[in-house]
């Protein structure tokens, strides 16, 4: 294994034990996709330091049990804010069909 491997992995678990950032959030942070930051993690991690790799592995596991719920979240924020645009457009088209109405009044 290349020595920039290792020092990533070393990286990317200690940053997640300091964060418990999730894949995607080490993945960005990093630059680098997902996958890489799952086997750095999952595979090399524990020949690097098996340490480290228990405790990654048990933040990992928990991400892993509480995903479905993340998910739910982010679906349930995601409609909130269309709905909230949505009828912020619907207000102002019916703002700006009363200031018509209002101009032909006192025409």
């Amino acid at each position: 294994m290349q020595d920039y491997i290792k020092e990533r992995t070393l990286k990317i678990g200690l940053h997640i034990v300091e964060t418990r950032d999730t894949v995607r959030q080490i993945a960005k942070a990093f630059g680098v996709s997902k996958s890489t930051v799952h086997k750095d993690l999952t595979e090399r991690l524990p020949e690097i330091n098996p340490e480290l790799a228990n405790e990654v592995k048990k933040i990992l596991e928990y991400h892993k049990s509480v995903r479905h719920l993340r998910g739910g979240e982010a679906t349930k924020i995601k409609y909130k804010r269309e709905k909230k645009q949505q009828t912020k457009g619907q207000t102002a088209v019916v703002n700006a069909q009363a200031n018509e109405k209002a101009r032909s009044y006192t025409n």
